[in-house]
């Protein structure tokens, strides 16, 4: 049986999986390097850099592409023998906005794949497409390495198999339209075999999980908002730093281009922010809400939205996880799976105690399952720019973890505490509807 029941098993190439999952990984490493090159083209041909060889460019392409996957360059040379670079010299922040390109090319070969396979065959063509994948990234960190730039020749074979592994799978999983039809498991028969106190565990957890999952995306979402508002509150200064620069009108197209492929980086960093954590740009520094402390910072325009001194609506911010956490609550309410809680009444007849324990528990919970996926977004957000002070750029992953566990916990105790009177009102307005409705027909 395919992975679709719609799919007639004759799509595809006419050639063996590996083969062919293969020349898919061949096609997004292509596509995604020619992405990376078009802008340093561009620079080079406007001699925006001082060394003109087209080996420079094409090494300098490959870190690049290297580097928007999550593999780290060591400059071996910058400012050596300096006692305030000591540990440092390591380039590791990534550009998440641009490591989208091989994601989803990446869930394009999934999809196609997946089209072409059968469930127990999958394997085949995932296997062939990692090898070839994995081998591109250890070619490139092998020609493009140079005594300014060290490559980690594993790494440059490993870690770029993350996104790419990553999108595949989503893309497979896409195409299949679930997980056990991908993996040729009927989760239903199994779960049939489990107890029924099993079954309720598992719902329990499975939807905490859920909660804390959208407790995470309104908290992110929310940051969204929040860095957007910053932006257009500041554009004049971010202006004002693009006029001073003088890069001309290439320049500023591939600064420009940059920025936007660390817009997600600035998201994560203003989700720290509003957790009340905070985070550095540099070796000593510190943005929260409660003020700013920053050196010396290079002419990058987006720097300019930067807030300074003490803020007066600094700590209101710190409303912002509170909220996501009342819509996870509301969210658990709905859901309608709280096992816990009906266990717990069965065993205690205080329902005044019982209910006070099972929502502070839930909270805990969903709070904590939030600040654990939170912080690991953070932690792939921060990095090392490798020179001077700027080793130490983006949030503290444990503390964001811990201030948004916090805040998140407070707030789903409050959503799944007001959620029945949300819930009554809603169908006060559907009811009022309704009446109103039938009022028209029957006019």
């Amino acid at each position: 049986m395919k992975l679709r029941a719609d799919q007639t098993g004759n799509r595809g190439l006419p050639m063996p999986l590996w083969l062919q999952g293969g020349l898919e990984a061949v096609q997004a490493a292509f596509i995604s390097a020619i992405v990376v090159v078009l802008p340093l083209l561009g620079v080079w041909a406007t001699d925006g850099f001082q060394n003109r060889n087209v080996d420079f460019l094409a090494r300098l392409a490959g870190q690049a592409w290297l580097l928007i996957h999550g593999v780290s360059l060591n400059l071996a040379q910058v400012n050596p023998g300096t006692v305030a670079q000591q540990g440092s010299g390591v380039l590791s922040l990534i550009p998440l906005g641009l490591t989208l390109i091989p994601f989803l090319l990446a869930w394009r070969t999934g999809r196609r794949l997946a089209r072409a396979s059968y469930t127990d065959q999958l394997w085949q063509a995932f296997l062939g497409a990692l090898l070839v994948y994995g081998a591109f990234g250890i070619a490139t960190g092998f020609v493009c390495r140079t005594p300014e730039v060290v490559i980690n020749l594993w790494f440059a074979m490993t870690i770029p198999l993350i996104p790419f592994g990553v999108g595949i799978v989503v893309g497979a999983r896409r195409e299949a339209g679930s997980w056990s039809r991908l993996i040729g498991v009927d989760a239903v028969t199994w779960l049939a075999r489990t107890s029924q106190h099993s079954r309720w565990a598992g719902s329990y957890v499975g939807s905490a999980i859920k909660a804390g999952f959208v407790a995470a995306v309104g908290s992110v979402c929310l940051s969204a908002v929040l860095l957007a508002v910053t932006i257009v509150m500041h554009w004049t200064d971010i202006i004002a730093v693009y006029e001073g620069l003088k890069a001309g009108a290439m320049g500023g197209a591939v600064l420009t281009i940059a920025q936007l492929g660390f817009l997600p980086n600035l998201v994560f960093f203003a989700l720290a922010w509003s957790s009340g954590a905070g985070f550095s740009l540099g070796v000593g520094s510190h943005v929260g809400p409660l003020g700013t402390a920053v050196g010396p910072l290079p002419a990058v325009p987006i720097f300019g939205a930067l807030p300074s001194g003490q803020l007066d609506a600094g700590p209101m911010a710190l409303a912002l996880p509170v909220v996501a956490g009342i819509l996870a609550g509301w969210w658990f309410l709905r859901a309608g799976e709280n096992h816990f809680d009906e266990w717990l009444s069965i065993k205690i007849k205080a329902r005044w105690f019982t209910a006070a324990v099972s929502t502070l528990f839930l909270g805990a919970l969903v709070g904590a399952i939030a600040g654990a996926l939170c912080g690991v977004v953070v932690w792939i957000s921060r990095g090392s720019a490798g020179i001077g002070r700027l080793t130490e750029i983006g949030p503290d992953p444990i503390r964001t973890a811990l201030w948004l566990a916090t805040e998140v916990g407070i707030g789903v105790v409050i959503g799944y505490a007001v959620g029945p009177w949300l819930e009554r009102r809603q169908k006060l307005r559907e009811a009022d509807l309704d009446h109103a409705v039938y009022d028209d027909e029957h006019a």
